[in-house]
């Protein structure tokens, strides 16, 4: 296993150890996806790690710039250097994102956001810690048809688990996909050698790895927590290497939320704690008698719901989202808490009692094709928002709400997730003050148009099954 690098003087013996020949200087775009430029290793000096590499077009980039402003730097971060094992000779760098011309750091890096909620918090005298939870699917492959929307649109799901595979073995029937041993879990060794690589190349601590409740493969990858920025990285580096091991395998790794219909969806649950910059976990208070929680705990639930309807458009960002949050496949829909209900929005994880570093709330919305750099800040300014402004969470709520009267919903002033995109970036338009320390407003009225777009496009398609509900209309 390579040792990773923690300066840039280490970065530049890795890559002559390791006789790296080329390094992929990876980046993230507004909506959350990963990118890369390729550059001969022998261009890494000293002064690369201070002056960057001018490789960057910003006028092709989702969110990023337009023509007439178009050179951007990329900056790598040592830390981040690692090999690749499926590309001999490759190892890849996550960079930050300047403008060109010496002007300073891109406002719309997404990285460059999660720094600034870690400055924020730090200035504030905390740390953060997060989490995430990274469900995904792996499918045998995905016919595809959309060459000519004129005529129609449509897709085919092709899993060797599901039940409509025929494949002559064993299944996984509907909502029964939790912990099956193989051989009827037939993607262990994919999820195995993805979270080997993660480990011996990556520097990860995997924590656990399972498949998840759904059929035709869906999957749960879980790593040790770690602070803003860094988990961030670890986001968007596992979801490059399963979607890579997977292509390996000939298959489709996909963190889309819903793909399928009738089944459970892919989340991820994120997992939030606040600490001090000496080691105190400001979230756990032994003498509260419901869950441990303190005081301060309990603000920083209070600013995560009260933000929630709004936070929902950056961690629940497509319109596929809305269709995973939906009553009934363990996805949260009520922005209420609880010690151990999972149809809350958070929980308040339960496992142990007296155990100060395992007090944490668990923030169930969120879906991995977020952009985790702008979701985990998102996160934490809610939590800060909650401390400063003192906002109570209302009583924990332990009944299932899915099973609630809207008499009992109304009586207990529940209120739900928006249902669609567009309905949450509503609620971002109107509620983004607790954003604005850290998120500037070019990202967010960049971001929110984005979307907007986007929820505009997919309104124009007609559905497949509108055609099955509507042709004899």
């Amino acid at each position: 296993m390579p040792s990773l690098p923690k300066t840039a003087e280490e970065a530049l013996k890795f890559l002559k150890d390791n006789k790296i020949k080329w390094v992929d200087l990876q980046f993230t775009d507004l909506p959350g996806r990963l990118h890369h430029i390729t550059v001969p290793a022998s261009e890494f000096t000293e002064d690369s790690f201070k002056t960057g590499f001018g490789k960057l077009d910003g006028s092709s980039i989702k969110g990023f710039t337009m023509i007439y402003e178009s050179d951007m730097v990329l900056m790598p971060i040592p830390q981040t250097m690692a090999v690749i094992p499926w590309n001999e000779g490759i190892a890849r760098v996550i960079t930050q994102v300047f403008w060109g011309g010496g002007k300073g750091r891109f406002e719309r890096d997404p990285r460059h956001i999660a720094e600034e909620a870690e400055k924020k918090q730090s200035e504030e005298g905390y740390i953060s810690y997060f989490g995430p939870e990274l469900e995904f699917f792996i499918f045998d492959k995905v016919d595809l048809d959309v060459a000519t929307p004129q005529s129609g649109t449509g897709y085919k799901i092709h899993a060797r688990e599901a039940p409509w595979a025929r494949n002559g073995g064993f299944l996984i029937r509907y909502k029964e996909g939790y912990y099956p041993a193989p051989p009827v879990d037939q993607l262990m060794d994919i999820r195995v050698e993805a979270i080997n690589i993660l480990t011996d190349y990556f520097g990860f601590n995997i924590e656990a790895t399972h498949h998840e409740v759904a059929t035709a493969g869906q999957g749960e990858i879980d790593f040790r927590f770690s602070t803003l920025a860094d988990t961030a990285d670890k986001v968007q580096t596992l979801k490059y290497v399963v979607k890579n091991v997977a292509a390996k395998h000939g298959m489709i790794a996909t963190f889309m939320p819903k793909p399928m219909f009738g089944d459970n969806g892919t989340g991820m649950h994120t997992h939030f704690s606040l600490w001090t910059k000496d080691g105190k976990n400001l979230m756990y208070d032994p003498n509260d008698e419901y869950a441990e929680l303190s005081q301060i705990g309990r603000y920083i639930v209070g600013g995560i719901l009260e933000h929630g309807r709004a936070l929902s458009a950056i961690v629940s960002p497509t319109t596929n989202s809305y269709r995973r949050l939906i009553p009934g496949y363990e996805a949260p829909v009520y922005l209420v808490w609880s010690k151990s209900n999972r149809s809350a929005a958070i929980r308040i994880p339960s496992y142990y009692r007296g155990m100060e570093k395992a007090k944490r709330l668990e923030y169930r919305p969120p879906d991995p094709s977020c952009n985790p750099y702008l979701a985990f800040a998102a996160i934490l300014m809610a939590a800060l928002d909650g401390i400063k402004k003192k906002i109570e969470p209302g009583d924990p709520v332990d009944e299932n709400v899915y099973h609630m009267s809207e008499e009992r919903k109304k009586q207990l002033k529940i209120k739900e997730l928006p249902r669609s995109l567009d309905e949450a970036l509503d609620e971002l338009e109107s509620d983004n003050e607790f954003l604005k320390p850290v998120f500037n407003s070019s990202i967010l009225n960049t971001y929110i148009d984005l979307k907007r777009d986007e929820a505009k496009t997919m309104q124009q398609y007609p559905h497949p099954m509108e055609l099955y509900y509507y042709l004899d209309a």
